[in-house]
């Protein structure tokens, strides 16, 4: 299933990212008929606390799946309701730019991350499109931790 988180919902689009899930979000000022000719174009479910951009996206034909709330976790366990997360793709999506991330070898990165970053972590991951790296520390810990809460 691909998503698109409207303008509102950019950390949560950036918890879905972290679940493996393919997730348009732009944070610039775009506006409601751009969002919607994207969601159709590239067959996503919109993800929205828009009243009238549900209504225009409806009127559309377009999947919504409505959030009423700006709690972040109550926004994912509306979301998590609706679709299925294929556990295999936790972590495999940059939560920036939300392309695929690629293994990368350790050797290629000595120099790209702190020393200590280099010694205590043996698998990285790398994101072509915004030259990022990540790797798992005690951030992606914390991750999996909320991720089992829900």
């Amino acid at each position: 299933m691909k998503l698109l988180c409207d303008q509102m919902l950019g950390t949560c689009a950036k918890w879905l990212r972290i679940l493996g899930i393919d997730t348009f979000f732009d944070n610039s000022e775009m506006d409601d008929k751009e969002i919607l000719k994207i969601a159709k174009k590239e067959d996503r479910t919109l993800i929205t606390r828009d009243k009238d951009l549900l209504i225009d996206a409806r009127r559309e034909n377009i999947s919504v799946i409505k959030i009423e709330t700006t709690d972040l976790d109550e926004q994912l366990r509306t979301v998590l309701k609706e679709i299925e997360i294929d556990k295999s793709k936790i972590l495999s999506r940059c939560i920036l730019c939300n392309s695929k991330v690629v293994k990368i070898d350790k050797e290629k990165v000595k120099d790209k991350v702190p020393q200590r970053v280099f010694e205590n972590n043996h698998k990285f991951w790398y994101c072509s499109k915004c030259d990022k790296l990540y790797w798992r520390g005690t951030h992606t810990e914390n991750m999996i931790k909320k991720i089992s809460e829900m």
